[in-house]
């Protein structure tokens, strides 16, 4: 629960981390990799074509192009040399590349509903499920990337993702995730008082204050409010309980489900703090999760990757890019930093 202790007394400092509507007309951008401005999707498939004959490959070039390009513009260079060559670039890509740099390369030319899908799928393929994942991407999307990833699944994989995931998880996992890919969560950024109040005993009542934890009231409430009324139940819940939400839940749930309830609470608080949270644990101790590290940097390159590095300093008193460089190595480690606007 370090995680918390950093951020229980940060609610007036929150606004900035939840995307809430600002009064300025241009609404500030928080992502890493922008727009070039001098795009030609034309010239960027005829790099990337001799980039992938070269001998050897020129993955500096393949960085260089992929990068440095919004995903709107990638998906002009895959049309580009398409036209050009007539086969898909993800092919030719796939044939001239190898492990992790491969996957980011990949990663990089879905669309964002098409990756979100890939990696539920994924999380879902074979022995075994992992529900983190799942979690993750469920628990942290807005309602139209739900909506959007639901819609690649099926285009993709032909299949419907909630009976995808009614066939992965049981219990009250499945009923959160599930409620969660419903995308009918509250987006409203003004805060019912009367509401959280009750919302906060209700919690109190179903939790900490009985003999077991009636789940399906926790459920309801974290899967329909919207993050800032969380922020708001939170903050009243103290009023009922002298160890606070986040210790009574950890004390409450285990396994699988805590994880999932744990990534809502900490989403609602302090979205880019959760995920720099993800991207330490991703890297400390011994090996790296590297499926961890390039989904988060991919998926959140044009949404708030900018935040998630300056959470990350102020949280580990290190800059992700330094435990990148220590973490990883070759084609990887540079197509992350570039990810990051280091490069």
């Amino acid at each position: 629960m370090a995680f918390f202790k950093k951020f229980i007394n940060k609610i007036s400092d929150d606004d900035s981390s939840k995307g809430s509507k600002s009064s300025a007309v241009e609404t500030p951008y928080f992502g890493t990799v922008k727009p070039d401005p001098n795009f030609n999707a034309q010239n960027d498939a005829e790099k990337l074509k001799k980039a992938i004959e070269t001998k050897g490959v020129d993955e500096a070039t393949i960085v260089e192009v992929l990068a440095k390009r919004s995903n709107a513009q990638r998906q002009q260079i895959k049309e580009a040399y398409q036209q050009s060559t007539g086969k898909p670039l993800a092919d030719a890509l796939k044939k001239a590349l190898k492990s992790d740099f491969e996957k980011v390369v990949l990663a990089l030319l879905m669309t964002p509903p098409e990756y979100d899908a890939f990696e539920m799928k994924r999380a879902m393929k074979g022995l075994g499920t992992k529900e983190s994942v799942l979690s993750e991407i469920l628990g942290t999307r807005s309602n139209k990337e739900i909506t959007a990833m639901k819609t690649a699944f099926k285009e993709v994989y032909g299949e419907l993702l909630d009976e995808q995931i009614k066939g992965e998880v049981s219990g009250d996992i499945e009923t959160t995730l599930l409620a969660l890919c419903k995308a009918t969560r509250s987006e409203e950024n003004n805060i019912d008082d009367g509401l959280a109040k009750s919302d906060a005993k209700a919690l109190f009542e179903a939790g900490e204050n009985r003999v077991g934890t009636v789940c399906s009231v926790l459920i309801d409430v974290l899967t329909s409010r919207s993050e800032a009324q969380l922020c708001k139940i939170f903050q009243l819940y103290g009023k009922y309980s002298k160890q606070g939400v986040a210790k009574a839940l950890e004390s409450e749930l285990h396994g699988d489900f805590e994880d999932c309830v744990m990534i809502l609470v900490k989403s609602a608080w302090n979205k880019p703090a959760l995920f720099a949270e993800k991207l330490y644990l991703a890297m400390k101790g011994l090996g790296t999760d590297t499926d961890t590290l390039t989904r988060i940097i991919v998926s959140r390159s044009e949404i708030d990757l900018l935040k998630i590095i300056q959470e990350y300093k102020r949280m580990y008193g290190k800059t992700l890019q330094e435990a990148i460089l220590k973490e990883t190595s070759g084609d990887y480690e540079k197509i992350l930093l570039t990810l990051c606007g280091t490069q």
